[in-house]
């Protein structure tokens, strides 16, 4: 099954590149826009969505505006059961997102792959009061193969500026096994990792053609890359909690 599992994850890469390509690049150009313009950009998810959130953040070769909203309760480590439970309430994202610091323009990723429950809609629909661009990271087949849990009716895609599409399967379980009768090996991680990568990657070309200097962190375990890392560590530090 591993060179079938490498086939599926090579047929999705391939899938995103060609099908998204029209998302993916006008994301880069939010990002591009915000960071030139001194903002950063806010990533929020629950459960395992949370992992790409992490991803990007204070990470070699990444950029260094980036801030997860982390929920802990809506994260794997205080109850993984309880997490699943809570993301599918109705208004438990109100208090937290009237914390968050997020202002206009500003980009803000929402990553839900079945796109139905309450928690990543209501951040998507809080963070454009705020005068957010929201980008969803969803599977449209999975989202709308089942009915939304918000009580607007909306499903994640619905409640974002832009979507940008992982083509993960309903259930988000590739592989299948005479066997087994339920389907296993998810793939929405390592496709929404790829994606995120390649919209900041496609941004730091944008910010270079336009004649901007891109913020990207270095590796630590580099000698020499302390002193790059404290600069943009002291630029950002405020507002993305690097030094917390």
């Amino acid at each position: 099954m591993m060179n079938t599992y490498f086939d599926v994850i090579g047929e999705l890469l391939n899938k995103v590149r060609t099908e998204q390509a029209g998302p993916i690049r006008e994301a880069a150009e939010k990002v591009a826009a915000c960071i030139q313009d001194g903002g950063i950009i806010h990533l929020f998810g629950c459960g395992h969505s949370h992992i790409l959130t992490e991803e990007v953040f204070y990470r070699a070769g990444g950029l260094v505006p980036i801030r997860p909203i982390f929920v802990e309760k809506l994260m794997l480590h205080e109850g993984a059961v309880r997490s699943s439970e809570l993301e599918r309430q109705n208004d438990l994202a109100v208090d937290f997102m009237k914390e968050q610091d997020i202002r206009k323009d500003e980009v803000v990723f929402v990553l839900s792959t079945s796109g139905r429950n309450p928690v990543p809609v209501d951040v998507a629909l809080m963070a454009k009061e705020k005068g957010a661009v929201t980008v969803g990271i969803t599977s449209l087949e999975y989202s709308m193969s089942q009915p939304s849990r918000h009580t607007s009716g909306k499903h994640l895609s619905e409640a974002v500026d832009l979507v940008i599409d992982n083509f993960s399967v309903k259930g988000d379980a590739v592989l299948n096994h005479p066997g087994l009768q339920v389907p296993f090996t998810p793939s929405s991680t390592v496709i929404g990792a790829a994606i995120l990568n390649a919209v900041f990657a496609e941004s730091i070309e944008i910010m270079i053609e336009n004649g901007y200097n891109p913020p990207v962190f270095l590796s630590g375990n580099i000698d020499g890359s302390d002193a790059h890392n404290q600069a943009l560590i002291q630029t950002y530090k405020e507002r993305i909690a690097l030094l917390a």
